[in-house]
């Protein structure tokens, strides 16, 4: 570990990878803080590693210029604990998702918590499968409709943060994704403590889910739907800070401060009470406030402390161990070469042709429906509108200034030869800009575009538009020449028009 401050900028944090997230998705609000928050933990880039699983999150890795493992599904915290005991020196992320981490992955998270490994672990919570195109997960509400449960889920949703308390964590917090600041706070907090540190961070799935922290990613709401948990103060909330949390019993409650309640009736935080976090984790959001911030800290010894202490003391006792004369000192066998009867053939395929394949090719071909005969029409007939484009090295300034002259939420980038390279939209600009950029007018819009995507040409069939916005959960598509050309843009909305105009 290094212990002098080292003269890092978050741009030193970048890779050279393109980022690939779907516009608007809190990932890129993450992975900025995350950047950001990285020069100022100690430690030196080659000296800090950040290992995922499978997930939308798990393209962390290659994001960051730092060492990484993009390891298998639910796995990752098993790597990072090896890592961390092999080289206890290193900053060791873990990078998951409510469903990587906490379905096929949940039992690895519990037993690296429980031991205390020092990590730290970052769990995305967007209660649902992005990356696997919408299915619930394990967070997700009771009665959540999704692809695998159109009648709605009959699973009680799991608690990451009760699940992490119950399993001994040392470090416990919680932020959101869309308060950029707050969530640095965090981030920064739990890379300085030594043990596990994990925390929670709340975001919306834009495709499918986009609405499930609603009133908590807003600026102009989240006051008065967030505890911010500091220890030693009272839990003081809303805008105003007149509403606040007292213990009824054993149940917390939410009283509006005034008319004979004072300050001195609410709880007050500490940090190292296990039994005040679980009052925490049981405040679920619309009901209360959502805690943000850490919710429980205490210093414990790491498991890879424990484990060097046995490890001196056995030395001590026994001296320093071989491996070789471990191995060769038990019962010992030898697996000799089975041997293979030459000239018999085992498992020969059959080479007949199946009947009811047979029938099936020769069946006519079924006659198509007038909706479908619309769906083969080229994407021309929808009269595609003019699209808005900007130079890919204009101001973000100037991008802003585009949307709010003609209305638009998108905008199509260009190179100097009129290619399309980007797409920008007024999420780029609400995740990924404010907050992050000082100055609009010296930074290019390419470097917060989504660069390559996904254009049609206008010979295509409208089929072909709707299958690419139902596989990417796209609400526009933007159409090009023969030589990559923008000359127009479609919506959803525009297929759904022409078809009623067609069929009513």
């Amino acid at each position: 570990m290094t212990t002098e401050t080292l003269p890092l900028t978050r741009q030193d944090f970048v890779s050279n990878q393109t980022v690939r997230w779907c516009p608007g998705c809190g990932d890129y609000s993450i992975l900025a803080q995350v950047q950001k928050t990285m020069p100022d933990i100690g430690f030196a880039r080659e000296d800090i590693v950040f290992i995922s699983g499978i997930g939308c999150s798990s393209r962390f890795p290659y994001y960051m210029n730092t060492y990484g493992i993009h390891s298998i599904h639910g796995r990752a915290p098993t790597l990072a604990s090896g890592l961390a005991i092999a080289r206890p020196d290193l900053s060791i992320w873990v990078v998951t998702g409510d469903g990587d981490g906490l379905s096929i992955g949940g039992n690895h998270m519990i037993h690296a918590i429980r031991r205390n490994i020092n990590l730290n672990i970052l769990l995305f919570n967007n209660r649902i499968y992005g990356l696997t195109k919408g299915q619930y997960s394990p967070t997700s509400r009771h009665g959540m409709v999704t692809k695998s449960s159109p009648m709605g889920s009959v699973e009680q949703p799991l608690n990451p943060i009760a699940l992490a308390l119950a399993s001994e964590a040392t470090f416990v917090a919680r932020s959101i994704d869309a308060h950029t600041q707050h969530l640095g706070e965090v981030l920064l907090e739990a890379a300085h403590h030594v043990g596990t540190s994990f925390v929670e961070i709340y975001q919306n799935c834009v495709i499918f889910n986009p609405n499930e922290w609603i009133g908590l990613d807003d600026r102009r709401l989240r006051d008065e739907n967030i505890l911010y948990l500091k220890h030693g103060e009272p839990m003081i909330f809303g805008k105003n800070h007149d509403k606040g949390i007292r213990l009824n019993g054993f149940m917390p409650e939410v009283v509006q401060l005034g008319n004979g309640v004072s300050e001195d009736d609410l709880l007050v935080h500490d940090e190292t009470s296990m039994q005040l976090a679980f009052i925490i984790s049981s405040m679920e959001f619309p009901h209360f406030p959502a805690p943000m911030g850490v919710i429980r800290r205490v210093q414990k010894q790491t498991y890879t402390e424990g484990l060097m202490e046995q490890v001196k003391a056995a030395q001590a006792k026994k001296g320093v161990g071989d491996l070789y004369e471990l191995y060769t000192s038990a019962d010992l066998w030898t697996v000799t070469e089975r041997e293979t009867v030459k000239g018999k053939q085992t498992g020969a395929l059959s080479l007949e042709l199946d009947d009811e394949y047979m029938d099936e090719m020769e069946q006519k071909p079924e006659e198509t429906t007038a909706m479908q005969d619309q769906l083969i029409t080229p994407i021309a007939t929808l009269q595609p509108r003019a699209p808005v484009s900007i130079d890919a090295a204009a101001s973000l300034a100037k991008a802003i200034r585009q949307m709010n002259a003609h209305r638009v939420g998108c905008l199509l980038v260009t190179d100097k030869d009129d290619r399309l390279v980007g797409i920008f939209t007024e999420k780029d600009v609400l995740m990924r800009v404010v907050g992050l950029v000082d100055d609009l007018t010296a930074v290019p819009v390419a470097n917060y575009m989504t660069p390559n995507p996904i254009a049609l040409t206008t010979s295509l069939p409208i089929a072909q538009a709707l299958y690419e916005m139902s596989i990417h959960g796209f609400r526009h598509v933007p159409l090009v020449d023969d030589d990559g050309r923008p000359e127009g843009i479609i919506s959803f909305r525009d297929v759904v028009r022409r078809l009623k105009q067609n069929f009513n």
